[in-house]
Parts: C-alpha cells; structure tokens; sequence
C-alpha cells in the first residue's frame, strides 16, 4: 500500500503532533478508491479478530504490534502506554532508541535511526482506559490510505482493549460477588453460634457448658480441627491451665495443666503481648515447640481473653491437615469468639458477685444487707399486724474454733445454717450476720407469743452435737426474741432489741432464750457504762489487792496468800470482781488488770518474804484468765514479773480454772509448761465442778487443786458432800497433788477437812481477803521497835 496521492498530510498524520507548516509527502500511484477501500476494511476485520481472539490485555497489545506491521509493511512497531514500552516488533525493547520515540510522540521528528538505518514513521493515539500511541516505521514513506488505516487499527485496539477491562471488571464483580456471599454465609453462622452463645448466657447456663460451646462453634467455623481455652490460675497467675479443648489429644489436656505461660507457646505469647497471634507455618516458625511440631500441626492462631480489660487467657484455634492463612476475617471470627468468651467470664463472676453481695459464701443464708432489706419490706408488707425478729448467737464456737481449728469450724456454722432452716416456715429468712451471730425474720406474726416457740425450737435443735467428720461437736446458743407491731418502731430498732434480749439470755446462762422488755435497754446502758468506767479505771490505777491467807490445816499456819483484786470506784465505791472481771474478759481489758495484779503479788509477796525466816517463805497465788492464758507473751511475763520483784519461781502459784483446761487448745499446754519450767506452781481452781477432771490431771502439770467452796458449804450437812469431799482429797494425794479447801467458815468444816487429810484450807473462818496494812498486821503481829 504504497499508492501515490495528489493530497498532502500534516505532521500529526505523520507523527501524531501538528507542526508549522504542512508537510510535502511524494505522491505515489493510487488503485482505484473502492478497491483500497475494500481491501482497507478486510484489513481491520483480520486485525479485529486478530486482537478480540486474546485473552487478556498484554496478549491483545502484542497481536495489534504484529498485525499492524505485516498489514502496513512496516519493518518495526511500538505500542507505548503511559510513557512506556509495553509491546515491540521489529527490535528488542532495550535498542529502541527512548529518546527519539519521546521526541517521535512528541511531534520534533518524523524519522528515527536504528542499528544504522532511517526509519520514517507514522502514528496513531489510542484513547480510552489505556491511553497511548502506536508508532510504525519503515524505510518508505507512509501514504495517507495507510496512516488512515493506522489510525482504524489504533481505534480497533482501543475498543479492543475497552472490552477486555469491561470483562475483566465484570470477572472481578463476579468474583467478589462470590466473595460476599460467601462472607455473608460465614457472618450469617457466626451471628447464629454468637446468639446462640448470649442467649446460653442469658439463661445463666453453667460456665463450663458456655466455653466448651465457644471452643467448638470457633472450631466450626474456622474449619479446623483443634480449639480450646486456655486460663490464668488464679493462685498463681504466672501459671495456666487448660479449661476447654476440642480435639486436644487427652495426655496433651495432661501436659496443659499449671504449664507456665511463657512455655504455652502461641497462647502464651498472646497472653503475654495482649495481642493476636497468627502462624500460618508453625513447622518453620521461630516460636514453634518441638513437642508440637511432632504433634504436627500445621497453623495456629491464639487471641487473649480478658475480664475488666485483664489477660486472663487465651482462645486458641489450630489446624494439623493443611497450612492455613489466618486473613483479617478469620482473625475478626476467634476475636468475636474471644470477646463472648470475656462476656461469659465477666457475666458469671457478676452473677456470683451479686450472690455474694446478698448471701453468705460460707452457709448460703441470707447476709446483713439482704436480711435488712427483707426485715424492711417485712414492716411495709405485713398483714398480720407485726413481725419478730431473733437473733442467735453460739455459746461456744469461739472453743471449737481456737480447739479443732477453723476448718471444723466453718464446718460447724454450715452445720448451724442447716438447722436454722429445718426450723423455720418457707416465707421466713435465717441469716448470718457475721462470725457466730445468726438472725431469723418472721414476717406476719400476730404476736410475740408466736414467735418464742421458734426461739425455743432453735435452742433446742442447737443442743443436739453436731458429727464433724467422725467427732462430737456441742454447740448451743443464746437467742433474744423482739416483735414489734407494724409502724410502731422503726426496723432497725427491732434489731437492737433482739440483741438485747439475746445479751440478757446470755447473762442468764446461756442456752436459752429471752423475750425484751424495756429494762433491758437500761440495763444494757449501764453494762456501757460501767465498760466506759472500767477503761478509765485501767488509766487511773483504781485497783486495789487483798490477799487471804491459805493455811495449813493441822497447825493453822499461814503457808501462803491468795491476791484477789478489787476495783475502788470513785463514786461507787468498791466493786467486787464478780461485777466487773466478766466484763474486763469480755472487753481485753484483762490483759492490762491481769499483768498489775501479777506483778504488784510478786512484789508485795517478795516485801512479806525479806522479813520471814528463808525457811518458811509464803507464796502467792494469782489468777490466770482465759484471755491472758491465749497470749504467747505469757510465760515471758510471768518471768519479768519475778524477776523484777525478786521472788523465787517456787513461790509463786498460777491459779486455772478447770473449764479452762477443758476448753484448752494445744497452744494451752505448751504455754502451761514453758510457766511450769521456770518453777512456778500451777493449780487447779474451783475443782470438781467442771468435767473429765481426771483425763485433764493427767495431760496437765498441775501441782495443787483447790477444792470448790460448793463441795465445803455441805461437808457438814451431807452425808454427800462429805464422801465427795474426801474423794477428791484421797485423789489429790494418790496424784501427788497438794489439795486445798476453799470457803472455811466454821469448826465443823475445819473439823471435818483435817479429818480427811485435807493439806491446806481458806476461808473467812481465818480471814477474810485483808489490805496489805492488814496483811501486815496478820504476819507481823509484833514488829520490831523502830531505832
């Protein structure tokens, strides 16, 4: 197609730029116009099949190069796309001179040289989705006809190229129109297991339960074979354990028990980094473990747990049949997993926290703030005029507790809450307001009287032992009985009177039950009183000693004194120790009145010694209270005491009493004989009227017993009393034990006790408890002159 023409071509039709001035193009012969017609659309059908026939854009761009330079005759041809080579014929890519094709396209030049030949060169600009130009070049110059078919075929190419991309763009929607039903399919799943997960949660569902169903809808989902949870111990939060698996091997379960987290591998390190971990390789990663390697998984993926934002584990997912790519969906899946796994968590410790909040975690009654709130709604709801309220206070637990330790005895106020409800009606409430102290509501009683044989069911029931694990446990109470008519007090008034009356079943003797009356609030008032007045007295040293002398009975010799303490009230005068040394125990106000009267008896007892002969020393005897006997210090303050008074340990006597010893833990005893070391004598006070006193003289190293004022008031009288009198002295001497008769008054006592063997006695048929200036008197009844 190398015809002549009479017309001439622009620049532009040469190189596609327009320049000044046309350019002359030598006129060719020309065939007849209908055949280079006929013969130019044959040619653009060819170059039109030739182009639509490829697959894909690089292939189209390579086929329109060739056809073009076999239809025009060109000796070479480039196709360039955004300032780029992207298909040549004609010459390797890398010898087409650049420069010369930029300043072709730009329109500077209409030939360009190439392996030392000129090449004229024509042009054509494609348009649409991938602009360019397609240049030819040939040693001829190309006609207009050519340049004209040039340009069809760069239009061809153009449309060629459009439809490829609108294809391409349909292939692309269509794949990820698949893509999304697909995703929609797994959201779908994952929104129903997610549902089913809360909605399991949402019926309280046991918490175990809920997390084997996280692990298996996780496994499910992820199409994987192996899943599991994995969680913090809560002793040892360096430390976890395996909670729920699916497809986990049973001995490695084993081996995921108590592992340390830094040696759980994948969960471990999403535990320790707060953060997702994926291995898509686990054989080649840096962080596999032999053992699982071995084990041959293939890919893991862990996510930690949290409850209030704290690590607390860790949801694993793993595959051992094919290497897995954890995509962004499938990290977002054991997320959503991992977070329902924190609901769950976070929801059960709710629910147990406001359990807690409501009930005992120990006997599962009602606690203070839940009895309160009933007690409340009690007052706001009665129908039947009032309501009562108990409350219930053990007798003894503080023994048990200190004795048999505080596992029996959490065991025995399970035991208690158990009973508490066997005596009451369904719409009653028993609570635990803390330590030994119960509290019972019954709503919509008419009376007091209906509540009282409620109160006296409880004592009763409480009576009987309790069997903890194969030991007798005794336990009884003291419980205080109010009722108040609806609008008359407020609740927790009602309360205070109930702890009222329970204080006055105390002071009657325990194991009972008392009803209030409005005197025991003055009462009670005074009992503060009179704790405020004790307190002060400790600050203000109100406290006085008398000393009764102990005697021998055959000679009616002092051996020995007995210091007694006695409280001179500023305004009350002298207040006996029966009225207040219960209440000195009950506060710890013992402790400092105790260490007084010890130490002020060594001293004054050392004083009466320095003026006796050295052969026949007086000894002193104090009293020890429980509480004192429970201080570890004890036996280094009975050796101050001595030493600071300068009074041999022999001298000194401790008094017990025998129900002490009964109820004495194993600490007790060691205290005792660490005192018995040192020399000091210890005796037994008010002997025979506690029990098993014959198992406890053997266990106990006791030196004396004193015989009770109870068993000497009757030796006269009854024939009884007499025989048991004689018995416990004939038992004190087959012991070895020196015995001593408390509450002489009279001759026939005295007559009757030296009769019996008896070694020592007191009472005030000798002297009444006497001051120190009487005591002075009594000893040295003819004091020297003073010089």
């Amino acid at each position: 197609m190398t015809t002549a023409s009479n017309d001439t071509l622009t620049a532009r039709d040469q190189i596609g730029t327009p320049v000044d001035g046309p350019v002359a193009i030598p006129q060719l012969p020309s065939p007849d116009a209908d055949c280079i017609h006929v013969l130019a659309t044959q040619q653009l059908t060819e170059f039109l099949a030739v182009v639509a026939d490829r697959p894909d854009e690089a292939a189209a761009q390579h086929a329109a190069v060739e056809c073009a330079v076999r239809a025009l005759g060109a000796d070479l041809a480039v196709l360039i796309v955004d300032g780029g080579v992207v298909a040549a014929v004609g010459l390797p890519v890398e010898r087409i001179p650049a420069q010369a094709l930029t300043e072709i396209t730009d329109g500077r030049r209409t030939t360009f040289e190439a392996d030392g030949r000129v090449y004229a060169v024509a042009l054509a600009h494609l348009g649409g989705v991938t602009p360019g130009v397609l240049v030819l070049g040939r040693e001829a110059i190309f006609s207009i006809e050519e340049v004209c078919l040039l340009r069809g075929m760069a239009r061809v190419l153009e449309l060629s190229l459009q439809a490829l991309h609108l294809i391409e763009a349909e292939r692309q929607q269509s794949a990820e129109n698949d893509r999304l039903i697909t995703s929609l399919q797994r959201r779908q799943r994952l929104f129903d297991e997610l549902s089913s997960v809360q909605r399991a949660i949402a019926r309280r569902e046991p918490l175990r339960r809920i997390l084997d169903q996280i692990t298996s809808s996780a496994a499910d989902l992820l199409d994987v074979e192996m899943s599991g949870l994995t969680v913090l111990d809560l002793d040892d939060p360096s430390r976890t354990s395996l909670f729920s698996s699916r497809g986990v091997p049973d001995e490695g379960v084993l081996r995921m028990q108590g592992v340390p987290v830094a040696s759980l591998g994948v969960a471990g390190l999403a535990i320790m980094g707060d953060e997702l971990v994926a291995v898509d390789d686990y054989a080649n990663s840096p962080i596999a473990v032999p053992e699982i390697v071995r084990a041959k998984l293939k890919s893991v993926m862990a996510v930690p747990v949290h409850e209030d934002g704290v690590v607390v584990g860790a949801l694993f997912v793993g595959s051992y049949l094919e290497l897995r790519a954890w995509d962004p969906a499938s990290q977002d899946v054991l997320r959503a997993f991992a977070e329902h796994v924190s609901l769950a968590i976070t929801d059960a410790r709710t629910l147990r926290e406001m359990n807690h909040a409501f009930h005992d975690s120990l006997t599962g009654l009602a606690n203070r703030s839940l009895f309160t709130t009933r007690l409340e709604n009690a007052f706001a709801t009665s129908r039947s005029g009032g309501v009562a309220a108990l409350l219930v206070d053990l007798d003894r637990f503080k023994v048990v507790n200190d004795s048999l330790g505080h596992a029996i005895g959490d065991r025995l106020l399970a035991a208690v809450a158990d009973r508490l409800r066997e005596c009451l009606r369904t719409g009653d409430t028993a609570a635990r307001l803390g330590g030994d102290e119960f509290a019972v509501l019954l709503p919509d009683v008419s009376g007091v009287e209906a509540a009282v044989p409620v109160a006296r069911r409880i004592v009763a029931a409480l009576r009987d032992p309790f069997d903890l694990d194969g030991r007798e446990v005794f336990a009884s109470c003291s419980v205080g009985v109010a009722y108040a008519e609806t609008g008359t007090v407020d609740p927790q008034d009602l309360l205070v009177r109930s702890d009222l009356a329970m204080f006055e079943a105390k002071k009657q003797g325990k194991d009972q039950c008392a009803v209030f009356e409005p005197a025991m609030r003055e009462s009670f008032q005074k009992h503060l009183e009179m704790e405020a007045d004790l307190r002060r007295a400790v600050l203000r040293h109100e406290f006085e000693l008398r000393f009764q002398p102990i005697v021998r009975l055959r000679d009616q010799e002092i051996s020995g004194l007995e210091a007694l303490v006695r409280w001179q009230h500023p305004e009350r005068g002298m207040i006996p120790p029966l009225e207040f040394i219960p209440l000195a125990e009950e506060t710890g106000l013992i402790v400092p009145i105790g260490e007084w009267v010890l130490r002020e008896a060594c001293r004054q007892a050392a004083r009466w010694n320095a003026q006796r002969s050295s052969d026949t020393p007086l000894t002193v005897s104090v009293n020890l209270s429980a509480v004192q006997l429970e201080r570890a210090d004890l036996p280094m303050l009975v050796t101050s005491a001595l030493e600071e008074s300068g009074l041999p340990a022999k001298c000194l006597i401790i008094e017990l009493t025998e129900s002490l010893l009964v109820e004495h833990r194993p600490e007790t005893l060691q205290r005792l004989h660490a005192i018995k070391a040192l020399g000091v004598r210890l005796a037994i006070d008010d002997f025979g009227t506690g029990y098993s006193s014959l198992a406890y003289l053997r266990n106990f190293p006791v030196d004396i017993i004193k015989i009770d004022k109870s068993f000497v008031d009757d030796i006269g009288d009854m024939p009884a009393a007499a025989a048991l009198t004689l018995g416990i002295i004939q038992l004190g001497q087959a012991l070895q034990l020196s015995t001593v008769a408390e509450g002489i008054e009279h001759i026939e006592q005295l007559s009757e006790l030296t009769g019996g063997n008896c070694e020592l006695g007191q009472g005030y048929y000798f002297a009444e408890p006497l001051t120190t200036d009487a005591m002075d008197n009594l000893l040295f009844p003819n004091p020297p002159p003073v010089t």
